[in-house]
């Protein structure tokens, strides 16, 4: 970590307030600077937080964080927060076991108001804030900062609606850098694109709009005459603004790379006293080259070379694998259909978008639509394939449900980060979608263990099932399975041999774990076999395979409502006569940290599988030597010597301190005792 001149000494906020406006510019370099130093390291987020350096710096040059309230729309665009907020000393470990977040954590800084990890949110919870405030006679201000994807979100709207009538002390800020985690798309970008192409109403700065506040008694009157004046000009060039007519002050758009006119702006905004929405025009990945050119690819990146920009070597993934599936597909299957909530690159279409760009569809940050949307393609004759982020499938439960399996519409999620994803952590962790998606009627669950299995997965899901159908897939590449395990591409399978008396079950990666386990078990003189389930829902018949075993179930999950909890209780409707225990997540978040290491903390990788099995195991058999020894009948010296000592010690209580106890214990010891 470098000592920088300005950067380094950043304790708090205060700090930046101390600096004059050429010293602000030399700090946002060196947060350039620093940012792309660290990511390069521990891999996140870079051209997000490039592209808001300065409005941040700005954000902490005129507002009090933490009594004023910054709330971040996405979490991972925070990491300039994190700089200016007392953690530049930990920089380093961001995104790192026991280190920093990648995302906004309020029990990592006062100055993280919310876990942020979804878009869309930020203006709700923002009003919240505001509102509360607003009822505690408190005069702080809350501001929320929101990018233009998720201005394709609906709770955006839902918020807007409710916020331009709330005359809080609401300052929105519109981050539009004309690019969301993929190009926006729809009439709103559209329109956000005509407002960027004609800044002439944006006449009357920001910095007089705040002089004329300040005049004494008329000052106030006349920044609203001002104002209805400005709307009339607005209103003749576009007709009206969306902010407006729902109630806000529209500031904008301003360039959001401008420290002075950023800090102008702001204290313009603060002199409203009325909820505003205040338009700053920033570079997606600004004083990063590479980033400015690819902006998508620098969105989320693991670690790479800052000099060259080319990440480490990295094998073939999942969601690869199923692109390319899904483009041999669609190339035998018009009916084919890809959907995306504005994650086509992450999810793998690319491809698919490329060659089917009539049978493509990103919707924008708007999952809830995209499952509804699907259900309307299917009405239509289509098979649409729905790719998401597990994580970001949390949002869609009411659709799945009301939309896709009540109509009984054929419809495939294609669920990509299933199980632990490391770095990114509590907000990002696919760990849910399991326990959700077993508890709706009539829906169909895969999990494959390797790329062939998952294209095996899909074929059946297109053609083989009905109604809906998940296949759900971990982040990154697939695991080598055992050199002499064979899948049959049913519903389960059988590893080892399936006399043995312990039984492990599982499904997706674990499986690798567990296989390899075997011989270690073996070792201990613990003889099992794996029933690998590759169709979790609904099912499969198991139970003569699995009665009177001991059975391990080890689920990389959510343990309240999986899969293990299910077979549980159909091996207890069914008779079950052997013992059953479960290894999964239970009712907690995980942290962020390596995957290994997350699969090694919650006893799911093979030293996990090998110890959960031996101490179960071994108390057994300990249990059963304690039993039989319980059993033995003493013998008649034994019971003689007992009486005697219990007899004398009833017929004189008073006498019993007196007895020789090393005498006694010394017969019962000769009489085997």
């Amino acid at each position: 970590m470098d000592d920088y001149k300005y950067l380094s000494n950043i304790q708090s906020p205060d700090d930046v307030k101390k600096l004059n406006k050429d010293e602000l510019n030399i700090l946002a370099d060196e947060i350039r600077k620093e940012l792309i130093t660290t990511v390069s390291k521990t891999g996140g987020h870079l051209a997000s937080n490039l592209g808001v350096v300065e409005l941040t710096v700005a954000l902490h040059k005129v507002f009090n964080s933490p009594n004023d309230k910054i709330v971040w729309d996405v979490g991972h665009q925070s990491y300039v927060h994190k700089l200016l907020t007392g953690r530049f000393e930990e920089f380093d470990t961001l995104r790192q076991e026991h280190g920093l977040s990648g995302f906004t954590r309020p029990d990592e800084s006062e100055h993280d108001i919310f876990f942020s990890g979804h878009s869309s949110v930020a203006l709700s919870a923002a009003l919240g804030v505001a509102t509360a405030n607003k009822i505690k006679g408190k005069n702080d201000y809350t501001i929320a900062v929101v990018g233009d994807g998720a201005f394709t979100g609906g709770e955006v709207y839902e918020a807007m609606n409710n916020a331009g009538k709330s005359k809080t002390k609401l300052i929105v800020i519109f981050n539009d850098n004309n690019m969301s985690i993929s190009q926006n798309v729809g009439a709103l970008a559209k329109y956000f694109a005509k407002v960027r192409s004609n800044p002439r109403y944006f006449r009357l700065k920001a910095r007089t709009e705040k002089i004329i506040n300040y005049i004494p008694f008329v000052g106030v009157k006349i920044s609203n005459a001002i104002f209805r004046l400005k709307t009339k000009i607005k209103n003749l060039i576009y007709n009206s603004t969306i902010f407006e007519d729902l109630g806000f002050r529209y500031m904008g758009p301003i360039y959001g790379h401008d420290i002075p006119a950023l800090i102008d702006a702001l204290e313009g905004a603060k002199a409203a006293n009325i909820p505003v929405m205040l338009h700053i025009k920033t570079v997606k990945g600004k004083g990063y080259t590479l980033a400015e050119q690819h902006p998508s690819e620098f969105h989320g990146i693991s670690q790479f070379d800052p000099d060259t920009g080319e990440r480490k070597s990295s094998s073939p993934d999942y969601s690869a694998a199923f692109g390319d599936y899904l483009v041999s597909a669609a190339s035998n299957d018009k009916r084919i259909c890809a959907v995306t909530a504005a994650m086509g690159l992450s999810t793998g279409l690319n491809k698919f978008a490329e060659k089917f760009p009539s049978r493509f569809f990103d919707v924008g940050i708007a999952e809830q639509h995209a499952v509804t949307f699907c259900a309307g393609l299917s009405r239509g004759g289509m098979v649409p394939v729905f790719a998401v982020y597990s994580s970001f499938l949390q949002r869609t439960y009411d659709q799945i449900v009301h939309d896709g399996t009540l109509q009984r519409l054929h419809m495939i999620l294609a669920i990509d980060r299933a199980g632990f994803v490391g770095a990114d952590g509590e907000t990002h962790n696919g760990l849910l979608d399991v326990a959700m998606l077993n508890s709706i009627p009539e829906t169909t669950i895969y999990a494959p263990a390797s790329f062939a299995e998952m294209r095996n997965c899909f074929y059946k899901a297109l053609y083989k099932e009905k109604g809906l159908v998940a296949v759900r897939y971990n982040r990154g590449s697939e695991i080598m399975l055992p050199n002499d395990f064979v899948t049959l591409f049913g519903d389960y399978d059988i590893y080892g041999n399936d006399e043995h008396p312990v039984c492990i079950v599982t499904y997706g990666r674990t499986f690798a774990f567990a296989a390899a386990a075997l011989k270690d078990l073996s070792k201990k003189g613990i003889n099992a076999f794996i029933v690998k389930l590759n169709r979790i829902k609904p099912l499969p018949d198991i139970f003569d395979i699995v009665n009177s075993k001991s059975v391990f179930f080890f689920e990389e999950g959510q343990k309240l409502g999986g899969i293990a909890e299910t077979l549980s209780a159909n091996l207890l409707e069914n008779g079950f006569k052997g013992k059953y225990l479960i290894k999964a997540v239970d009712d907690e978040f995980v942290m962020h940290a390596e995957v290994s290491s997350q699969l090694h903390a919650y006893g799911l990788d093979t030293e996990g599988v090998i110890d959960f099995i031996s101490k179960n195991t071994n108390i057994e058999k300990k249990m059963d030597i304690e039993d039989e020894e319980s059993d033995q009948t003493p013998i008649p010296e034994t019971e003689n010597a007992i009486e005697k000592l219990l007899c004398s010690i009833n017929s004189n209580p008073n006498d019993a301190l007196d007895i020789d106890v090393e005498s006694n214990i010394d017969e019962a010891n000769e009489k085997n005792i």
